[in-house]
């Protein structure tokens, strides 16, 4: 097992499930947890991404771990994932919702298939993995759920198309779950990510300036990276964070406080 394994967050041999897990954010969490000695699920569609992320945590996890093919608008395909994820590593005890989906589009002409494909992946898969997982939580009368959500879920963006909608969802579900489920002694909290760059983001980075103007509007003077949002979700997945539950957790180096600083003061500025 890995050195962190004894170590302060308290993760070591605990049953986690990361979706989203081939790449970006879901990967940095993937292998922070195998940092801590966790025994992992990796979920994806992305099959080759899966693998490539499944060897990088075997590495660190010394086996312990299963990655499955998954597409979570599949209610059977989650279903399946659950019991396997059972049969191997015994009941979840943290779920991370990590997917995602990004289609821009004006609200206006956006196709009914986007907005649909968008928050089947963003909201509805959510659901289905915190039901196929938290039943095993709510056996065990014990789990953590962590969903990875953003900061356009509060702060509307032209052009997002369902993208902000879904987002706020997530936020909602999570909070939902925190109190229905509290009773059975399961946390759901939410990690709200700014911009991060990812493989989903990083497209635009490409023209020239992009990164310059967007690291000056953070206070922290830089863009995220996946890591940045990993530390948050393992925090918030741990012991350590036993006495907080539906909360929301923003990491966006500051960027979403700046809006008092946009409006000009003759004097002060």
């Amino acid at each position: 097992m890995s050195a962190g394994v004894d170590g302060w967050l308290g993760l070591g041999g605990v049953p986690c499930v990361v979706t989203g897990a081939s790449g970006g954010i879901g990967r940095a969490i993937a292998l922070s947890l195998a940092g801590q000695g966790a025994r992992l699920v990796l979920l994806d569609r992305d099959e080759a991404g899966l693998a490539d992320t499944a060897i990088a945590v075997s590495e660190m996890a010394e086996g312990e771990v299963l990655s499955l093919p998954c597409d979570i608008t599949d209610p059977a395909a989650i279903e399946q994932a659950a019991a396997r994820s059972f049969e191997r590593h015994g009941a979840c005890a943290v779920l991370v919702n990590n997917a995602g989906l990004l289609r821009p589009g004006a609200l206006a002409s956006i196709p009914l298939a986007d907005w649909n494909a968008l928050l089947a992946v963003n909201l509805t898969g959510y659901l289905l993995c915190a039901q196929a997982f938290g039943r095993q939580m709510r056996a065990a009368r014990r789990g953590a759920i962590v969903h990875v959500a953003s900061i356009a879920g509060s702060h509307p963006q032209d052009r997002s198309g369902a993208y902000s909608v879904s987002k706020a969802g997530v936020v909602m579900l999570s909070r939902q779950l925190a109190t229905e489920w509290a009773p059975d002694g399961i946390r759901s909290n939410v990690v709200s990510p700014g911009m991060v760059e990812t493989p989903m983001s990083r497209d635009f980075y490409v023209a020239p300036g992009v990164r310059e103007r967007r690291s000056a509007v953070v206070p922290a003077g830089r863009i995220g990276m996946p890591q940045d949002i990993a530390d948050a979700a393992l925090f918030l997945a741990s012991p350590r964070a036993s006495y907080i539950t539906g909360q929301e957790i923003v990491v966006d180096g500051g960027y979403s406080r700046m809006l008092m600083n946009l409006i000009p003061r003759p004097g002060y500025d």
